[in-house]
């Protein structure tokens, strides 16, 4: 039986989803996570795991023994209010602490627009969203904690995140989708369960002090997607609208930015075959076995 001593800050579906991949492989888990709620004992399938309040700049001081005793630490809040919190409380006990294998999850929003051409790692990063900047100055920050203190860091740049629940399907049944005319606007995205797929291979096959990104085999624009998906259900096309009419000024951020995002590095490092290598295979699945 393996055992993991995991930490997690932030208890999204991406770390949920990587606990889950654990058990999946037997392994004992004992885990500690973060929210802004009081600390609690609470339950996750069949694991019991102990929850540490952290409300921003307030938190409960067990987090700091708990991550000092870690082998492995899973960062997935991004920054608030242009600071990476986790870095402003806690850089000394993640330094000293006993973790073989720290994650940053960051996003490709990074990389900026890049007029639909691909992108890697060796990119140019310029950012033109706030949490694109926001996300890159926190990226520099924990390589600085690499660079400066030997740090065992990886950091995984994600591409838009899809699961079994939250979906292009599920948004078309509810009928909160509309299509964005906007031509040539190419996106990447990624299934959580690969993600977290990513993560499991990264535990035995780990190189401090490389970027990844987490993406698919297929970018595409959303329209794409939403034809496809529409296709799947049998429902008529959705409305279009102009991006000026688009309401939500994150999306309106969404579609400032176009590119391929590739997903070599990942793929050759990892030996890793993706699970949903696109959409396709994605929404099939979706269509198949949950909805």
């Amino acid at each position: 039986m393996k055992e993991i001593k995991l930490f997690c800050f932030g208890f999204g579906q991406v770390a949920k989803n990587f606990v889950k991949k654990l058990n999946s492989e037997n392994f004992t888990v004992k885990l500690f996570t973060t929210s802004r709620n009081k600390s609690s004992t609470q339950k996750f399938g069949r694991l019991t795991y102990s929850n540490l309040q952290f409300d921003n700049n307030i938190f409960d001081p067990i987090i700091n023994e708990q991550v000092m005793n870690s082998d492995h630490i899973l960062i997935s809040i991004p920054p608030i209010n242009g600071e990476d919190l986790v870095i402003k409380n806690f850089s000394k006990i993640i330094e000293n602490s006993n973790a073989k294998w720290v994650t940053y999850l960051s996003a490709t929003s990074v990389y900026g627009d890049h007029k639909g051409e691909w992108v890697n790692e060796d990119s140019p990063t310029k950012p033109t969203s706030y949490n694109g900047i926001e996300r890159l100055r926190a990226e520099n920050l924990w390589m600085n904690l690499y660079s400066n203190n030997k740090l065992p860091l990886q950091i995984f740049r994600l591409s838009g995140i899809y699961s079994n629940e939250g979906n292009i399907l599920s948004r078309l049944k509810s009928g909160n989708v509309k299509i964005v005319n906007k031509k040539n606007h190419f996106f990447s995205r990624i299934h959580v369960e690969d993600i977290a797929n990513i993560l499991f291979e990264s535990l035995l096959n780990f190189k401090s002090g490389e970027v990844y990104n987490i993406s698919d085999d297929k970018p595409a624009t959303s329209e794409a997607v939403t034809l496809y998906g529409a296709k799947l259900l049998s429902m008529n096309i959705p409305k279009r609208i102009e991006i000026k009419d688009i309401e939500s000024e994150m999306l309106k951020n969404f579609y400032k930015d176009s590119k391929k995002v590739s997903n070599e590095k990942l793929k050759k490092y990892f030996k890793y075959n993706l699970k949903f290598p696109t959409y396709i295979e994605g929404l099939n699945f979706i269509k198949n076995n949950i909805i």
